[in-house]
């Protein structure tokens, strides 16, 4: 398919160029990216039972869920679902600020800010809205956004959305951090990172970077989207773990559909803050509040991941005994402590077949392209759950090695 620049249509006797097709387009990039064997593609699962998956009519082992403790399928929540939903109905029917702000949602948001350590937490519907949402409303147009390049899309997008200056410094380099701070002190500043990173699953330097913001007069925001459940005391994420305050972190962000098996997002910081955002946030004030048997299953999983701390333990396990198996296989492990693996591939076209080769053995373990990584940079995206057991790992492992990844070149 080709998109002509040259066509011209005849007005009032003149030739013009013709305005783009934007359907033809989209068309068009669609195609080259195809060719270029990066096209996304959808994945009807069928059914889902524990790690095992059913698509296309195939059992498959999955290693590429966010259900860090398992508990997706949890039956307590399950239960707690349907009784709210019996209860309430499905949907909110509104607004947060209109009628849709149920007591599931209040009792939700209190547990989330206890648990983390905030004076008050905010729901929204879907962690982008979160941080689209808290970004438009502390930055302003002019304002500095410093962020880490490997950061959630969303982060990114929201100090766009807010017409802040971006500035994007090397993955954890702090000298690079603090070059793009320094000066401009009139301009308000927001460094932005992930506390946990959704491709490389090694931590951010939480402890560095919030002594770095308050040398320079700038706020911290964490997405602890990876972190939540998994890191720290009693599972309250990544910036817990770095023993670190509200006051060091002011703005914190996590999601609800990882290590919670639920849906949703919230922020948590101070009253000022949530004031601020319930008055600022567009995305929370102008979208449907989540349903709230979905809330009510939501707090039944926190309580759940803060009691039971054999999850943790268990997941600390099989990490720690699928990077032994790897590392006495040689294979290249990208350095990470948290359920997310990444085994480097490199080329496209090798981590493509390499994911159908597992397929065709009954593991689903998808390959992870440019441009969600960078050029050169493709991955098996390996993800670990408490839904797994040795087993499942050591099987993992014994496929891994039939395929004689540590002998091709990274």
């Amino acid at each position: 398919m080709r998109i002509s620049s040259k066509r011209r249509w005849p007005v009032a006797g003149k030739a013009v160029a013709a305005r783009p097709d934007l359907l033809e387009r989209l068309a068009f990039q669609t195609a080259e990216r195809a060719q270029a064997q990066l096209q996304r593609r959808l994945r009807c699962v069928e059914r889902v039972e524990g790690p095992y998956i059913q698509s296309n009519g195939r059992r498959l082992l999955a290693f590429c869920t966010n259900d860090y403790l398992g508990l997706a399928h949890d039956p307590r929540l399950v239960a707690a679902l349907k009784k709210a939903a019996d209860a309430s109905g499905v949907g909110s029917g509104s607004a947060h600020l209109i009628c849709g702000h149920r007591r599931e949602h209040a009792e939700l948001e209190e547990a989330l800010a206890a648990w983390t350590g905030r004076e008050r937490a905010l729901l929204f519907s879907t962690g982008y809205m979160a941080n689209l949402g808290a970004m438009q409303a502390l930055l302003q147009r002019g304002d500095l956004c410093v962020q880490d390049k490997l950061n959630h899309a969303c982060l990114l997008d929201g100090a766009q959305l807010a017409g802040a200056t971006l500035k994007r410094y090397p993955h954890a380099d702090l000298d690079a951090a603090a070059r793009q701070l320094h000066g401009n002190a009139e301009l308000g500043a927001l460094l932005a990172t992930d506390g946990v990173f959704s491709m490389d699953g090694d931590i951010a330097p939480l402890r560095e970077l919030a002594t770095l913001c308050a040398k320079d007069g700038a706020t911290l925001m964490v997405d602890d989207a990876h972190g939540l459940g998994v890191l720290g005391v009693e599972g309250a994420g990544s910036v817990m773990d770095a023993g670190l305050s509200e006051h060091e972190v002011p703005v914190l962000m996590a999601t609800l559909g990882k290590a919670l098996g639920c849906g949703g997002a919230f922020v948590a910081g101070s009253a000022a803050l949530i004031d601020g955002l319930i008055q600022f946030a567009r995305t929370y004030i102008y979208t449907t509040a989540m349903p709230p048997a979905l809330a009510a299953a939501t707090l039944i999983a926190v309580r759940i991941a803060r009691d039971e701390h054999w999850r943790r333990e268990k997941l600390n396990h099989l990490i720690q005994r699928f990077r032994r198996g790897a590392e006495q296989l040689g294979l290249p492990l990208m350095p990470s402590r948290t359920a997310i693996q990444p085994l480097l591939i490199s080329d496209t076209q090798r981590a493509l077949e390499t994911s159908r080769m597992l397929e065709k053995q009954g593991l689903l373990v998808v390959a992870i392209r440019p441009p969600t990584v960078p050029q050169g940079q493709a991955r098996l995206r390996i993800t670990l759950s408490a839904a797994h057991e040795d087993a499942h790992v050591d099987r993992l492992l014994q496929s891994l090695a039939s395929l004689r990844l540590a002998d091709a070149p990274v």
